[in-house]
């Protein structure tokens, strides 16, 4: 079965983007590949947040995976930082990293700009350290979006440079993997056409009827259209967007024809999304209390999760060692 690996930075709960973006596919793919789905806590040392985000939004991220419905029996889901070996590889990698093509990296280019006063060696070696989180465990296939193919390209980088230096096939070279219809592109309540934490237009899995209702009433609209089967501007796509992926057909084509026929009122519209939204999250936001008020459960799942990601992790840091010429580990 091939292996896969995939992290998400622990950067508060997860929304309709993350789900049907992302999550949902996950959920299908551990069927299907031997998947190590991690949280990246060390990633997010690179804006310095304090220790207590750090813990609970690790656990935050934890609890909506399992709630959304990722199985820790069938998939290993796992704390970065639990499996210290990865930082031994990150270094390994590092040593034959060169600092220019580090620094021509879009995504160190992008950080440096936006925090000028925090441009640390995280930022600079972020490729490295993702780089040692998909080799660790020989990953054949990474699903990222396109903003992280530059970074894929410099793990196959860093796989195939450890493997002509010491003269070995050791690493394979990881493949982007695309979700393709695995996954949606969920619009933003702004008329943007991405629901995202920073663009502050999303909806969270957590949200509460009232806060779903609240945010979508607010969602952008036009006074309404003035010709029969005109084409719809993307703010009012948007909402029949959404209304197609969490409404009956019977819902959706109801105001699709009171677009096209002109008569359509925007008030009808977004209250029976904001309740469909709400129909259709709800079940999930009760498995998200249930277990975030299971700390036992979260802390057994982590350590089984950590303990599963360590006996992939030490195997091939032994193997690495012995490559390059180190005592192995304990002797």
């Amino acid at each position: 079965m091939e292996t896969v690996v995939s992290g998400i930075r622990p950067t508060g709960n997860l929304h309709l983007g993350n789900y049907f973006g992302a999550v949902k596919a996950f959920i299908q793919m551990q069927h299907e590949y031997n998947c190590y789905f991690f949280i990246a806590d060390w990633h997010s040392l690179t804006t310095h947040p304090k220790p207590e985000n750090i813990v609970n939004n690790a656990n935050t991220i934890l609890t909506e995976y399992l709630a959304c419905g990722i199985d820790p029996d069938l998939a290993t889901i796992y704390i970065q930082s639990d499996v210290k070996e990865v930082l031994e590889l990150y270094l390994y990698l590092n040593m034959n990293a060169y600092l220019g093509e580090l620094e021509r990296t879009t995504s160190f280019k992008e950080k440096a700009r936006k925090q000028p006063d925090n441009v640390n060696a995280g930022l600079l070696t972020y490729p490295t350290l993702m780089a040692a989180d998909i080799l660790m465990h020989k990953a054949i296939k990474v699903p990222v979006g396109k903003d992280q193919e530059q970074n894929m390209e410099m793990a196959r980088k860093f796989a195939r440079r450890f493997n002509t230096i010491y003269g070995v096939e050791f690493f394979p070279e990881p493949a982007s993997f695309s979700l393709g219809d695995r996954a949606i592109k969920i619009p933003g309540l702004d008329g943007s056409g991405k629901m995202g934490k920073s663009e502050g237009n999303a909806i969270y899995l957590i949200d509460d009827e009232k806060t779903i209702k609240k945010k979508v009433m607010k969602a952008v609209t036009d006074s309404g259209p003035t010709e029969p089967n005109s084409v719809k501007p993307e703010p009012i796509e948007n909402l029949f967007t959404l209304l197609e992926i969490v409404s009956t057909e019977e819902t959706y084509n109801f105001f699709n024809d009171q677009y096209n026929n002109c008569s359509i009122r925007y008030g009808d519209l977004k209250k029976q999304l904001a309740e469909d939204i709400n129909a259709y999250c709800a079940p999930i936001r009760e498995r998200i209390i249930d277990f975030s008020n299971n700390k036992e459960y979260l802390a057994k799942v982590a350590t089984q999760g950590a303990e599963k990601a360590r006996e992939s992790a030490i195997k091939t840091i032994e193997e690495v060692r012995h490559i390059i010429g180190f005592r192995p580990i304990g002797k």
